[in-house]
C-alpha cells in the first residue's frame, strides 16, 4: 500500500465512524422526542396509544382538585378547548390557576392526560415560548 492509499483509508474509516456515530445520536434523539400540543391542536392530531407528548396552555380556573397524597388533577386550556390532566407528584411552587404550564406524559385509556412532569412559569412576565406563541396566534394572550 502506498502512502496515499493509507491516508485515504484512514480518512475513509474516520468518516465512516463519524457517520455511524451521528446516525446513532439522531436515532436515539428521535426515540425520545416529545411533540408539543395545545388543547385545540389535539382535535386534529393523530396520536398513537401511549405516545409521549407535551401539552401546554393555561391552568383552567376552578379545575385544580387535590387527591390523596401528591395526586392532583386539573385542566389545561387554550381558552377554546381544555384537556383534563392527572398528575402524581410535587407541583412547582408557582403552579396556580390561569398561569402558563407545560405537562409531559401520555393519554390514558380513559382519555385523561397522565402527566409525569409539570413545568410552570418562573416569574411574573415569563410564559413558555411554545405556549405564548400558540396563544398569540389565537389572539388570547397579550404580554404585559
Amino acid at each position: 500500500m502506498t502512502r496515499k492509499q493509507k491516508r485515504l483509508s484512514v480518512i475513509g474509516a474516520g468518516l465512516a465512524f463519524i457517520a455511524l456515530a451521528a446516525a446513532l445520536v439522531f436515532y436515539a434523539l428521535g426515540q425520545q422526542a416529545s411533540y408539543f400540543y395545545m388543547p385545540g391542536d389535539l382535535q386534529t392530531a393523530t396520536l398513537e396509544p401511549g405516545q409521549r407528548i407535551r401539552l401546554g396552555g393555561l391552568v383552567e380556573k376552578g379545575t385544580i382538585v387535590r387527591g390523596q397524597g401528591t395526586e392532583v388533577s386539573f385542566a389545561v386550556t387554550d381558552t377554546q378547548e381544555s384537556v383534563k390532566v392527572r398528575y402524581a407528584g410535587i407541583l412547582p411552587d408557582l403552579f396556580r390557576e390561569e398561569q402558563g404550564v407545560i405537562t409531559e406524559g401520555s393519554f390514558g385509556s380513559d382519555g385523561v392526560f397522565v402527566a409525569d412532569s409539570v413545568l410552570a412559569k418562573h416569574d411574573e412576565k415569563y410564559m413558555p415560548k411554545e405556549v405564548a406563541e400558540s396563544l398569540k396566534e389565537k389572539g388570547v394572550w397579550q404580554p404585559n
